[in-house]
């Protein structure tokens, strides 16, 4: 075998291990990573029959939409990516136009905290679960066509209280912190 093509498979079987240890590396990130064109990185998933980015995030969300229990699947704003219930959880947003300002294509504060509070709220390992407290900042402008990896960890449950931080980043820059008081609501609803 030629010093090219056993460079390929190395390069492929590295290529496997990276994307088994984190499904969420684009295309562009790879290339840089092993110093090949873009190109190269797509023959070389077609070859090993990867998907492309997009379907390996669908791929993994729908794994995770299983294990919610406190809100609906659907209500979810973002991909659910990661889950451990009660403890951790990641999810992606694909900021688009729609949801942007029209004069500065700023992405409206609402999607960012619905992103964030709707995973704050499937972490909790409760059937019923509504948010008490919200303390939230917006650290920096988001523009439409970014994309936003939210991740959330319960820091502390005291009774039916479950304390939620969540950091949602656009690459690694972070972009808004919540801190987040959810109210489980198992024993039942009292008015």
């Amino acid at each position: 075998m030629s010093k090219r093509g056993l460079a390929k498979r190395e390069r492929q079987k590295e290529l496997k291990n990276l994307l088994a240890e984190d499904p969420f590396l684009t295309d562009e990130e790879l290339a840089e990573k092993f110093n090949v064109s873009v190109q190269t990185i797509r023959l070389d998933r077609m070859e090993l029959k990867i998907p492309e980015l997009r379907e390996r995030i669908k791929a993994v969300a729908q794994e995770n939409r299983a294990k919610v229990k406190s809100i609906a699947v659907k209500e979810i704003i973002g991909e659910l990516v990661d889950l451990e219930l009660g403890k951790r959880g990641i999810s992606i947003l694909e900021t688009t136009e729609d949801m942007a300002f029209e004069k500065t294509k700023i992405v409206r504060g609402e999607f960012i905290f619905a992103q964030a509070n709707s995973l704050a709220l499937s972490v909790i390992d409760a059937d019923v679960a509504l948010t008490g407290v919200a303390n939230i900042k917006y650290k920096s402008p988001v523009l439409a066509g970014q994309k936003l990896i939210a991740k959330a960890e319960v820091t502390r449950v005291r009774q039916n209280k479950h304390f939620v931080c969540v950091r949602v980043y656009d690459r690694k820059k972070e972009v808004f912190r919540g801190k987040f008081i959810l109210v489980s609501l198992d024993g039942g609803v009292s008015a």
